[in-house]
C-alpha cells in the first residue's frame, strides 16, 4: 500500500467549545469555522478539527504531538503568552531532555495534552 497523504487532521473535543476556540486562537492557530459546532485550526499547512463534543474519557486520553524546529524558542513563546493566567485549567510544563530529543507540554482548557517536541 502506498500512502500519498497530504495531511492528517485529528478531531479534538472541547468541554467548553467557546473557551477552547479562544485558547487555540491565542495559541496562534488560524480558525476556519465549518459549522456552529466545528472549526478547523491550522498553522503552517497542518491542522486539526475542534468540535463541540465532550466525552471525559476521550478527552482525558487525548494527546497530540507537534514537532517543532526549536523547543527552547517555542517554550519561550508559549511562556510569553501566559495562557495559564487567562485559562485557569491550562498547565504548561517545562522542557524535558529525553533520549530522542526535547519536549515541553501544554494542557488545553479541556485537559488535552499537547507535546511540543524536537527530535535530535
Amino acid at each position: 500500500m502506498q500512502h500519498k497523504a497530504t495531511s492528517i487532521r485529528p478531531f479534538l473535543g472541547a468541554e467548553n467549545f467557546e473557551i477552547s476556540r479562544s485558547f487555540y486562537r491565542d495559541l496562534g492557530f488560524k480558525e476556519s469555522i465549518l459549522s456552529p459546532n466545528m472549526s478547523y485550526f491550522s498553522t503552517a499547512g497542518i491542522g486539526f478539527y475542534l468540535q463541540d463534543a465532550y466525552v471525559k474519557d476521550w478527552i482525558d486520553n487525548t494527546m497530540v504531538f507537534l514537532e517543532v524546529d526549536n523547543v527552547a524558542r517555542y517554550w519561550n513563546e508559549l511562556s510569553a503568552l501566559d495562557l495559564p493566567a487567562k485559562y485557569p485549567t491550562v498547565r504548561l510544563t517545562k522542557i524535558k531532555n529525553l533520549d530522542w530529543g526535547r519536549e515541553c507540554f501544554l494542557h488545553d482548557p479541556s485537559g488535552i495534552l499537547w507535546h511540543f517536541g524536537e527530535f535530535i
